[in-house]
Formats: C-alpha cells, sequence, structure tokens
C-alpha cells in the first residue's frame, strides 16, 4: 500500500508530472496487479455523466506541481483553474456549488473505496498487488495546513482552526471546548467504544507486545565442532578457512544444524563455502529449472527448494534484511533461527551500516561475519575492498559485540560464546567478526585463554627475557607483532610480550561498566576492569597495531597507564601487495619495532632503527597520500 500524497516537506514530489503514474508503470512492468484509488465517492455522479471522457483527461492530465495547488485552493480557486480547463466539464459540473466543489475528495480518504480496493485485492490470487491512494497532505487539518508547503511547520492549530476542525469531523464538542482541544470520549457503552473493545480484544489487548524468550536450542561445545583448534597443526590456513570448516560441522549438529541460516550476498567460492552448495543447498522456491555450468564438478552450484543457504545477488541490502528476518524470528514466531550472515567486511557497515542499527534496534539475535577483513589484507583488489572502520562504527551500537580475532581457536571460542548467549540465555545482542583470507599457521588453544578471548585481550607471548615493550596486536595484524616481538630480541636484544586483542569494543564497555559502578558506589571498591587487571604487571610502553583506523584502539586509551602508541590504517590506502600496504601504512613488523624503541625514548637507537629497516620518515603521512 502506497500513500501518494504527492507532496515531500518542500514541495511535490514530481511536480511535472504524476507520480501515481510513474509508480503504476514500476510495479505493472515488474508484473504486479496495480490497484488504484484516485477519486472518492463524491466523484461518481460526475464520472456517470462524463460520457465523452472528457473529465478523465482533464484529471489525467493534471501534473502533481497542480494537484498540490487545487488541494490548497477553495472552491472559488478550483472552478477556476479546473473546471474551466475544458468547457464540456464546465456544462456537466459547473452546477456544483461551492460546498459541493469542496467536498469532492480523493480516493484514499474515502472509506468505501479503500475497502473495495482491499477487497480486490485479497481476491487476487495471480501476482502480487499494489494499492496506489491518492491523498491530500494535511486532510483535515484545515486551509492553513492541506496541501501548504509550510504543512511541517504548522505546529499548533489555533482556535479558529480547531473549531473548523470540529465541525469537519462533526465531534460533539462546545466551542470552549474544541477551542481548548479537549479530548472527547463516547459514553461507555457507545458504538464507537464497544467496536473499539472488540478491536483491541481480537488483537490481543491494548498495548503492541514483543516476545523476548523463546523455547531455547542447546549449543555445541567447541571441541564438537572446532576439535582442530586444540591440536597445533603446521598447514597454513586463513581464518575465513577455519571458519567454513567450523559451519561444516555446525550444519551437521542436531538440532542446531536445520536452524542455522547461511547467508550470502555473492563469493560464497570466496570465502571457502562452495562445499556447502552440495551439502545444503541454495534455497529457491521453485527448486532449479537449469543446469549449472560447472555441473560436471563435484561441488557445482545447486539451488533446491528444500535449500539451507540464502544467496540474494549482489544485494547487501536485500541479504541483511533477510538476515535480520531470521534474527528476530524467536520473537516473531517463537522460532529461535541463527543466521550467519558472511559478506566482504567493507559491504557491511560501511554500506549498509543503517540497517545494522535497524537490526539491533529491534534486538536481532545472529552473527554477522565480515570476511576478507581489514585495509591490507585483501592486496589488490583497490580500495572498494579496503575496510578500516567497520569495528569503529560497530563499537557505537550497543547490543552489537564485535571482535577481530586472529588465530582459530579464537574465532571458534567467540562462536561457541555467542551461540550461547543468543540461543541458550536468550540475550538480545549480536555477535559482528571479522575473518581473514591471508594464510599462516594456527597455534593449539592455550590453557586459561577463553576468559582473556571473550574480554578482550589476552596475552599470546611472553618474552624470553624481562620484557621492557609490550606489543597488541588484533586480526592477521597479529602475525606482524608476534615478527616484530622477534626482531626486537633478536636485532636489538629488547624483550616484548605480545597480546591479542580480540576486542577494543568489549573492553571499552566493560571498563566504562567498570567506572560507573564505582563512581555510582563511591563508598565501595568498585571493580578494576578487565584491561587494567591485565596490564598490572606490564613493563614499559605499548604500542598497538591494528588493520583499523587509530581510532580503534584508541577506545581503551583511559585505562592505559603505560605510554601509549597506535599503528593504524588511517587514510584512504591504495592497490598494492599487503606488504606494500602495510609498509605504507607504517604497521609492518618493521614500523612496530621503531615504534616499540622510540617510545622505550632512546632517539639514538631509534634513528638507527629507522635507517636498518628503510622506514622513511620524509614521506608524507598515510592520511594525507
Amino acid at each position: 500500500v502506497v500513500n501518494c500524497n504527492l507532496q515531500r516537506l518542500d514541495g511535490p514530489v514530481r511536480g511535472n508530472g504524476s507520480i501515481i503514474q510513474e509508480l503504476e508503470s514500476l510495479f505493472a512492468g515488474a508484473g504486479w496487479n496495480v490497484i488504484k484509488v484516485l477519486w472518492g465517492s463524491e466523484w461518481d455522479e460526475l464520472f456517470e455523466r462524463d460520457t465523452s471522457g472528457h473529465l478523465e483527461r482533464v484529471l489525467r492530465g493534471l501534473v502533481d506541481g497542480e494537484m498540490q495547488s487545487l488541494g490548497a485552493g477553495d472552491a472559488v480557486f478550483n472552478r477556476e483553474h479546473f473546471l474551466r480547463r475544458d468547457p464540456a466539464v464546465l456544462e456537466f459540473a459547473g452546477h456544483l456549488s461551492d460546498e459541493q466543489l469542496n467536498q469532492l475528495q480523493r480516493g484514499g480518504h474515502d472509506p468505501l473505496k479503500i475497502f473495495s480496493a482491499f477487497d480486490r485485492a485479497c481476491r487476487t490470487t495471480e501476482a502480487p498487488t499494489v494499492v496506489l491512494g491518492l491523498t491530500k497532505k494535511g486532510f483535515r487539518l484545515g486551509p492553513a495546513a492541506e496541501s501548504r508547503m509550510a504543512a511541517h511547520g504548522h505546529k499548533k492549530l489555533s482556535p479558529s482552526e480547531l473549531l473548523w476542525l470540529r465541525d469537519q469531523l462533526a465531534i460533539p464538542l462546545t466551542d470552549e471546548q474544541a477551542s481548548k482541544a479537549a479530548f472527547y470520549r463516547p459514553a461507555e457503552d457507545s458504538h464507537e467504544l464497544n467496536y473499539l473493545r472488540d478491536r483491541r480484544a481480537s488483537l490481543g489487548g491494548y498495548l503492541p507486545s514483543r516476545k523476548t524468550t523463546c523455547p531455547t536450542l542447546a549449543v555445541p561445545r567447541e571441541k564438537e565442532f572446532a576439535d582442530f583448534t586444540f591440536t597445533e597443526d603446521a598447514r597454513e590456513m586463513s581464518s575465513t578457512v577455519a571458519f567454513a570448516r567450523m559451519l561444516a560441522k555446525l550444519l551437521k549438529s542436531k538440532p542446531l544444524g536445520e536452524r542455522i541460516v547461511p547467508i550470502v550476498a555473492d563469493e560464497a567460492r570466496t570465502f571457502g563455502l562452495q562445499s556447502l552448495f552440495r551439502q545444503i543447498g541454495i534455497y529457491s522456491h521453485c527448486g532449479q529449472k537449469y543446469v549449472p555450468e560447472d555441473h560436471s564438478n563435484f561441488l557445482h552450484y545447486m539451488e533446491s527448494a528444500t535449500g539451507q543457504i540464502l544467496e540474494e545477488g549482489i544485494s547487501e541490502a536485500g541479504a541483511l534484511s533477510s538476515w535480520i528476518a531470521a534474527a528476530t524470528s524467536y520473537a516473531h514466531h517463537g522460532t529461535p533461527l541463527l543466521p550467519m550472515y558472511i559478506f566482504y567486511s567493507i559491504f557491511g557497515f560501511q554500506r549498509v551500516g543503517d540497517l545494522i542499527w535497524a537490526a539491533a534496534d529491534s534486538r536481532s539475535r545472529g552473527f554477522l561475519l565480515g570476511a576478507t577483513a581489514g585495509r591490507t589484507t585483501l592486496s589488490g583488489e583497490g580500495l572498494q575492498h579496503q575496510d578500516g572502520t567497520s569495528h569503529l562504527i560497530a563499537s557505537t551500537i550497543p547490543t552489537c559485540r564485535s571482535y577481530d580475532p586472529c588465530f582459530a581457536y579464537e574465532v571458534a571460542t567467540i562462536l561457541e560464546e555467542g551461540m550461547t548467549a543468543m540461543l541458550e540465555r536468550q540475550e538480545d545482542a549480536f555477535y559482528y567478526v571479522t575473518l581473514m583470507n591471508e594464510s599462516y599457521q594456527h597455534p593449539a588453544m592455550p590453557e586459561g585463554a577463553r576468559e582473556g578471548i571473550l574480554k578482550g585481550i589476552h596475552r599470546v607471548r611472553t618474552s624470553g627475557r624481562q620484557a621492557q615493550a609490550q606489543i597488541f596486536g588484533s586480526g592477521t595484524i597479529l602475525m606482524e607483532a608476534l615478527a616484530a616481538a622477534e626482531l626486537l630480541e633478536k636485532d636489538w636484544g629488547i624483550g616484548a610480550d605480545v597480546w591479542s586483542v580480540t576486542s577494543y569494543s568489549q573492553l571499552r564497555w566493560e571498563a566504562l561498566a567498570a567506572d560507573r559502578q564505582r563512581r555510582l558506589n563511591a563508598t565501595e571498591d568498585g571493580p578494576l576492569p578487565w584491561i587494567e587487571s591485565c596490564l598490572l604487571n606490564a613493563a614499559g610502553p605499548i604500542v598497538a597495531a591494528t588493520d583499523y583506523v587509530r581510532a580503534v584502539p584508541d577506545l581503551i586509551r583511559p585505562w592505559i597507564k603505560n605510554r601509549y602508541v597506535t599503528l593504524g590504517t588511517d587514510g584512504f590506502g591504495r592497490s598494492d601487495t599487503r606488504a606494500a600496504l602495510r609498509r605504507f601504512f607504517e604497521i609492518d613488523r618493521e614500523s612496530i619495532v621503531v615504534a616499540a624503541i622510540n617510545a622505550l625514548g632512546d632517539p639514538a637507537l631509534a634513528a638507527k632503527c629507522v635507517d636498518r629497516y628503510g622506514v622513511s620518515g620524509s614521506s608524507a603521512a598515510p592520511w594525507l597520500s
């Protein structure tokens, strides 16, 4: 149903055309059944008398700019500028009095016409139906507001306008009551109140309600779907491939597997998910009416009426809308689902961030997985694929728990906790997890790492000698941080501990909560934020390197007592290799070493370091290049 009042805030929607005719063409061209509700019952007699079609031609020839003027004009104006357009129309409609002319309403305000349109729509089964209703902006608000450009700025009705409104709607109020905008309440046994009570009862009550709980869904433990993360494997793989292995196992688990809704806009093969084509199929209501080009391949493209994957074409907005539908199924249908939408990370928060906010507002539960994440990880494909901001945007959404893991065991831990939180504990939250397409070796999950992974930071390397510096790394840049620690010890004799920061935003939310508790309970010893407790005995400056803009690691700066240096990917970047991009943004291992030695306060040693690694300080800053 489209309400066509023809007006936007500043003027007509289509001043020199007709929005209704435009919409009719678009919907009819797409195969829809179009019903237009243009003119009210008061026009019926005129159309019956118009045997030659003159009235219809005059009405059809009006552009929306004229329609607005006619809607705002009085009977004198309309008689002059409408009836006199065609002598034939004036001949069979000229007898109308001013009052009768003013009573000629548009169809969208006529209950009989609306009912008739809805009745016809309900009886049409061969195609979807759109009802286009012609209405007047500001209808029944009086001459000062109806079809007026200034209707949006008309905040309060004057006493005379209130009296006009009372008379038009036949509300039984005295002049004094109407002038004070008094409420009118029909008698308790009146037809109106009985009708309203019946309708509310049939709708389930007087206030809309939303189900916040539903049947719980048992979640498999980490060792059941990610057993490979508990043993070290010499093979290299990306975290995207690790996730694909976990998803394949989860789809086979009972009863969860059939409730998982994998969603891709495109590029499932890029994410290593092509094996799912054969395993669970791509949903299509009509099955597959063709033989796919790659039918001879074992992992060929397969659509099915019983398919489980939603592949929405190259439409991130469409895919995310499907994700929201599945992510709110627990509330709308009492059926918990686990939607997992996998996309290029840059095409998520940046491209359809407003829909992600809407998802949070509707209390969606599910996983958003930003694959090929970061600004330097997906090399060679240009700026359109380089994401340096999604974790910053994610940090602004209260129900979004965002993580930037590096190792497979971190991904598995986050997945298990997320499923448990959303499906067992039924928390109103969704998880954003970034995944990389860079291959490297993944260690086994160390003892005691789970708490730190989920809270946002855990130590992954303890220096063999007394640590003089701390290095934070996230996502694939953690590998650069580990390499930098090796260089510091091998080339400069400086010990450094390395920490995996899986979530700056989770660290920030937890620290803010701890601060609030201390602030509002001043007489009590409040909890120490996790980031502060981890760094109580951490010696030396801290260098935080990320594949995202510096504002991401800066989220936790208030709780860092050590000297804190952040390295990130501020700027636009360029299309190049991973190594070249990381050197350009100064987040590669050598740049991390330079930052650490500089932060230690030895300028002479820092100069030697710059010279040795060829890290140039003469070029423009990355965000200025």
